[in-house]
């Protein structure tokens, strides 16, 4: 086999565990000052022997700054859980659907938390009903594709290695735009009613045939409420505020804002062909609102095809939104399934397949959405960003030398890491920086727990590091199981 065949194979960066001073994170850098002010004012006023009566106080802060759980200090904890326990007491960790008898501004897509300003437009000239979702506090505008493809695993390694490449230079295109805030590639598996495997055997199908007929119509029956197809989407958001000068020439306001929208995704629908992916079709907002729709209440989907003429299905905006949503502090409950939403802490550090996350996405027996969301980033802050973590880099080494420490392999590695991206980025490489979330979805809770045992077994053999978003689910399953392209978290 030629050099050319041979499989390509990718290898991500280490991710930077470092913290502001000394290894230490804000947090802990604020606790371990105050306590050494503290104790130092203590000392001046005290004396020694008030230094040792605080010896609790001293216990507590060496032990939040100390002590880990999941990969995180308690004092790293202590926002996070503070924003939950006050979530609580406040009863925001329940959200209900009210019915309002004042009229609904329309194309309001009525979500829960952050999301709740979000709305549906489409511009009164679209020939094909085209929508996106525009959000007014963040000040973009989302547009969202189907996308198909051959099935990556069956290619060849010469067609892997041209889709591999061609997406690659797709993300480098977008990233030079200036104007693209987030892209977002969401492939999630969805509970199939039967409806459009009946319908198609009702118009192609031969039930009348001798034998075959009745064996093909059992089939039919059986097989089509245990089908999960796989659906793919392309979310595209643009930074309104950073096309403000194309908008303007486009004519301004949401008219000029489409326009730049539609040359925008014409390019990266063309520049995703030449990766192997087939744009079908930018979604109009009732398929916009069906794909969020069917995220929170997956049983919904059946009724969402049975009601559209053409099968595919379609909702209302308004109604796009859970009826109910119950926060925990490790799942998210809303109408007709529990969810549980992890973040692709590490990507693989060794050399591996670019087929890498086939085992986790084709998990048999569970229902999931995985999410790539991929932020474009300026040069001038790239560059930025590598100098300031080889500075980082250098002080702790510094530091510890001074202090008599033995190096540290994982800096090492880390500044090996540093480098490389600043020669691409001299080199003129765009600069991406890369989220993975992976929300799990079941019926029940028992159904949940043992389809996130089974995808944490997979994420092993991946060589993906999966943690669970403990006190953050419902901003983490927006993220990563909805099609908005939205990246703060």
């Amino acid at each position: 086999m030629s050099e050319l065949a041979s499989p390509i194979t990718v290898k991500f960066p280490h991710r930077s565990r470092r913290g502001i001073l000394l290894g230490l994170s804000f947090p802990q850098l604020t606790l371990v000052s105050t306590a050494l002010a503290l104790l130092l004012i203590t000392v001046v006023t005290s004396g020694l022997l008030g230094a040792l009566l605080l010896t609790p106080v001293w216990a507590v802060a060496a032990a939040l700054v100390v002590v880990r759980r999941n990969g995180r200090s308690l004092i790293d904890w202590a926002p996070v859980v503070t924003r939950y326990a006050h979530r609580r007491r406040t009863g925001q960790t329940l959200w209900l659907a009210r019915p309002v008898t004042r009229p609904r501004q329309d194309g309001i897509l009525h979500l829960p938390g952050t999301a709740a300003s979000l709305k549906v437009v489409t511009p009164g000239d679209s020939a094909n009903g085209a929508a996106a979702v525009h959000d007014p506090h963040g000040q973009t505008l989302t547009a969202v594709a189907r996308v198909t493809s051959r099935a990556f695993a069956l290619l060849d390694p010469a067609s892997q290695n041209h889709n591999v490449a061609g997406w690659g230079r797709a993300l480098a295109g977008i990233a030079r735009t200036g104007h693209v805030a987030t892209v977002q590639v969401l492939e999630r598996t969805v509970p199939d009613s039967g409806d459009t495997l009946a319908r198609h055997w009702t118009h192609y199908g031969r039930p009348e045939t001798p034998v075959a007929g009745q064996v093909y119509s059992d089939l039919v029956a059986s097989a089509g409420p245990a089908a999960a197809p796989h659906e793919t989407y392309l979310a595209i958001s643009l930074d309104l505020k950073a096309a403000k000068r194309l908008i303007s020439q486009a004519g301004g306001g949401l008219p000029g804002s489409f326009t730049v929208m539609e040359q925008t995704t014409s390019a990266i629908a063309q520049a995703a062909r030449s990766a192997g992916l087939m744009v079908t079709g930018w979604l109009t907002a009732r398929e916009i609102a069906a794909v969020i729709r069917t995220a929170y209440d997956p049983r919904a989907l059946s009724a969402l095809q049975q009601w559209s003429p053409a099968g595919r299905a379609e909702a209302d905006p308004a109604a796009a939104g859970p009826v109910v949503q119950v926060e925990e502090y490790d799942r998210l409950a809303t109408d007709t399934a529990r969810h549980a939403t992890y973040w692709v802490e590490d990507w693989p550090r060794t050399e591996t397949s670019a087929g890498f996350l086939h085992g986790l996405m084709f998990t048999a027996g569970v229902r999931r959405a995985l999410s790539l969301i991929y932020v474009p980033q300026g040069l001038e802050s790239a560059m930025r960003d590598v100098q300031r973590t080889k500075a980082a880099i250098i002080a702790d080494a510094s530091e510890r030398s001074r202090r008599g420490q033995v190096d540290s392999e994982a800096d090492s590695v880390e500044y090996a890491d540093v480098k490389m991206r600043e020669r691409q980025l001299i080199a003129g490489h765009a600069d991406v920086a890369l989220t993975g979330l992976l929300t799990v979805s079941a019926a029940t809770d028992a159904a949940l727990d043992a389809a996130c045992a089974q995808i944490e077994t997979a994420a092993v053999t991946a060589q993906v590091d999966l943690r669970r978003l403990y006190y953050q689910q419902p901003d983490a399953f927006t993220l990563g199981a909805l099609p908005l392209a939205r990246s703060a978290l």
